[in-house]
Formats: structure tokens, C-alpha cells, sequence
């Protein structure tokens, strides 16, 4: 996002674009609810299964990460949530009157999960991923809310969001919904199984995967046809690859039983999740049945590559240049780097990932693997890896330079294919630690 002006006329552009629709809009306060939740109230062994569902699907969907305060109240929002326009702020889900859920409707949490509209009927800002959950069904979006309405209620004013001018009229909301956003349903694939069908609801809806793995544009809208293609996470900097066949960067070389170990536990043979997919197999998949978490990786593995633009082109290097990279990142890898991932770059079973064939090194740009290097990582804890092994920072101990050779090696070595990474790229995403 590197010109704001351009991207408040872009904004304003979209709402013109949009103008259209607004009347639609508006006309539409009060939209059909499908499957309007007129019901009788549940037998009591009923409801408890209806809030145990709810509960469960609420760890799919990951709420708790977003809606806690680190150390706060779980479910009690106020957890910031940077973007490229600003900070927004996630609301209370607790069942308090006043802040929270306590004074909502089913039709009310239904109208937000599936329309992107709150209580009163205002538009709300899809750092909330409405555009993904609008595909839950209405039974398990009600059995979300029966879950959310047995949570103590707790007190806790929501915070205002704090965007920029235009971003801060919500009214522009209108012209960015026309644009990106159409509420609707989880339509089944009768060509397709069970467990296929039920992998892609769920990647689909409550994980909204796209959140993350998709390119986004200037407005931060995803089009169609490029979801779970791969995308930087915007603030974050970390690339999300693409969920799909590609033999390359995706899943198509992977053995399905190696994927479903990797979204259950973090680790599969020669791999081991960092970074914010690490934080969402630590609070989120860990927890889906093995049924789930055996559905997604299957369809996930069953989608086709799809076409991505060309990466940048990279400034050419003397054929000496290059060779005293190579040279002097092979000593800074035997120097820092070998005791773990070893000579040949594969690492130890089970404990260190491999760095030979690893798609995170091949793919084009390296964010992923400077951060890892600035900054270390962990594989999150889970219960079938309760001692991840984990990487040091090496931010105090290399400069840009080194950092950006060792990085060059690695990505060259082994049969790697990845382009040179530079001191500038390094120096840019260290700037961003403290943020």
C-alpha cells in the first residue's frame, strides 16, 4: 500500500462504482434471515449438544484469538487488529447486556455471521471475515451463539475503530460490499464425497482460510477465482503460500496422512509451521476432530494450481558476485546453521525441519524465511508435539548482509531454486520487529 491518495480515490472509485447497489442496500436493513430461527426452545439434552457444537465450532473458527486481550478475559474483545487503513478492534462476545451478546438475538449474531451486519444494522469493517463465515448454516451459526450466550458476562466497553480518512466513513462500506462481498450458503459438489464436501465447508466458512492465503488489492477485497492462491497477510508481512495441488509451493508432492499431521500437530516429515499458522494450529486446529482435520486436508490437496502472476524480475548478478555469495553464505551457514539443519540441509526427522526442497525456500521472495531468521520460531505446542523444537533469533548476531547471504545460500543450495535475497529486503522487514 504504498500511495495512500491513490488508494482513497481508488476507495471512492469502488463507491461509484458501487453507487448502484446502494439503493439495494438500504432497501435490504431487513434481509431475508434463511432459515429464520422462529423455534420452539430445545429439550434440554438437545441445547446441551447445541452449546457443545457451538463450542467446538468457535475453536474451528479461531474467535478466541482475535476476541482476547493477550492476558485478558477470554471472549471479551479489545484485541487491536492492524490494517493497511488503520486499527479495528475486536468486539465483546460475552454474554454482558450492555457490551456484549447479552441483548442479541440468534437473527441478530445470524444477520452479523452471514450479512456483515451488526444489531443496529451498520455495515461491519470485513477485518471481521464475514466474507467467509456468510457460509456457515444457519444451525451452525445458531449453535455458535447458544455457545457464545453461556459465557460469563463481562463489562467491557467495545473500542471505536481507529482508520483513516476516507476508510473512517463506513458509508463507504456500501461501495467496497458491490464490489467484493454477495452473502451466501455452501453449495455441495455432488461429484465429489462426503469428506470432500465437508473439507471445503470448513475451509470455506468457519476456518476461513481465505482470510490469509489469498492476493488482496489495494482495497483489500479478494477476487474471484484467486482464493487460497497465496498472499502476503497485510501488516504482518508473512506470506501465506497457496492450499492446493502445485507440486512446487503447494500440496500436490505431499502424501495426504504428512498434510493432515501438519494441520493437527505443526510438524510433518522435514516441515513445521511458524508465524501466524502457527498460532492458528496451536488455538485452532489442534482441536478439530480427526474427521475435520482429515475432510480439509483432502480437499485442500485436491485443488488445482492456479495461475499466479510473475514474480519481479531480479536485478541480474555477476556471475563473481553470485559466486562469493555463495562462498561466503556457505560459511556463515557452517557457522550458525549446521549443528541443526545439517550439511546436507535435511535436517533431523522429527525434531529439525529440511531445508532441501523446501517450498518455503523455492518460492519466489523469501519474507517468510527473513523473518524466521530476524526474529526465530517456534512450532506451536500441541498435544501430538507437546516439546516443538524451535529456532534462535538471529537478529543480534548478523547483520543485513550476512543475513542476506546466508538466506541466498540456502535458497541455492541443495538443489534449491529461489532468487537472491538482498540487504535492502532484509533491512526492511527488521525495521518492522518492533512494530
Amino acid at each position: 500500500m504504498k500511495h495512500p491518495i491513490l488508494k482513497g480515490i481508488a476507495v471512492f472509485l469502488g463507491v461509484a462504482i458501487g453507487a448502484g447497489a446502494v439503493w439495494l442496500a438500504l432497501a435490504n436493513r431487513n434481509p431475508d434471515l434463511n432459515q429464520a430461527s422462529d423455534q420452539a426452545p430445545l429439550a434440554a439434552a438437545d441445547a446441551k449438544a447445541q452449546i457443545e457444537r457451538g463450542a467446538y465450532l468457535s475453536r474451528q473458527g479461531n474467535c478466541m484469538a482475535c476476541h482476547t486481550v493477550r492476558g485478558g478475559t477470554p471472549y471479551a474483545g479489545g484485541r487491536a487488529v492492524p490494517t493497511p487503513f488503520g486499527t479495528v478492534y475486536a468486539p465483546n462476545l460475552t454474554a454482558d447486556k450492555e457490551t456484549g451478546l447479552g441483548d442479541w438475538s440468534r437473527d441478530d449474531f445470524w444477520r452479523a455471521m452471514h450479512d456483515g451486519k451488526s444489531k443496529d444494522g451498520s455495515l461491519l469493517y470485513p477485518a471481521f471475515p464475514y466474507t467467509s463465515f456468510t457460509r456457515i448454516s444457519r444451525p451452525d451459526v445458531d449453535a455458535m451463539f447458544a455457545y457464545f450466550r453461556t459465557i460469563a458476562p463481562v463489562r467491557q466497553k467495545n473500542i471505536e475503530p481507529d482508520l483513516r480518512f476516507p476508510y473512517n466513513q463506513r458509508w463507504l462500506l456500501y461501495g467496497w460490499r458491490a464490489l467484493y462481498f454477495k452473502p451466501g450458503s455452501y453449495a455441495a459438489d455432488s461429484k465429489q464425497s462426503v469428506a470432500w464436501n465437508r473439507g471445503a465447508y470448513l475451509a470455506q466458512g468457519v476456518g476461513h482460510c481465505a482470510a490469509c492465503h489469498s492476493p488482496r488489492g489495494e482495497l483489500g477485497g479478494t477476487s474471484s477465482g484467486t482464493e487460497l492462491g497465496g498472499g502476503v497477510i497485510p501488516v504482518l508481512s508473512w506470506y501465506a503460500p497457496p492450499l492446493n495441488g502445485d507440486r512446487d509451493i503447494g500440496f500436490g508432492a505431499w502424501e495426504q496422512q504428512h498434510l493432515t499431521t501438519l494441520l493437527a500437530t505443526g510438524v510433518a516429515p522435514g516441515r513445521a509451521v511458524s508465524g501466524p499458522m502457527g498460532e492458528v494450529v496451536g488455538s485452532s486446529l489442534q482441536y478439530w476432530n480427526a474427521a475435520d482435520i482429515d475432510a480439509m486436508a483432502q480437499y485442500l490437496k485436491s485443488l488445482p494450481k492456479q495461475l499466479t502472476p510473475p514474480a519481479e524480475e531480479q536485478e541480474s548478478v555477476l556471475p563473481e558476485r553470485q559466486q562469493e555469495i555463495m562462498t561466503t553464505g556457505a560459511k556463515l551457514y557452517e557457522n550458525h546453521c549446521v549443528a541443526c539443519h545439517q550439511a546436507d540441509g535435511k535436517g533431523v526427522r522429527d525434531v529439525y525441519p529440511s531445508l532441501a526442497g523446501s517450498p518455503a525456500l523455492n518460492m519466489a521472495g523469501g519474507v517468510n524465511a527473513i523473518h524466521l531468521v530476524l526474529a526465530g520460531g517456534f512450532a506451536p505446542s500441541t498435544a501430538g508435539n507437546p516439546r516443538p523444537y524451535g529456532m534462535p533469533p538471529f537478529g543480534q548476531a548478523l547483520n543485513d548482509n550476512e543475513v542476506a547471504m546466508v538466506l541466498s545460500y540456502v535458497r541455492n543450495a541443495w538443489g534449491n531454486a529461489g532468487n537472491l535475497i538482498s540487504p535492502v529486503e532484509v533491512g526492511k522487514y527488521r525495521s518492522k520487529l518492533g512494530d
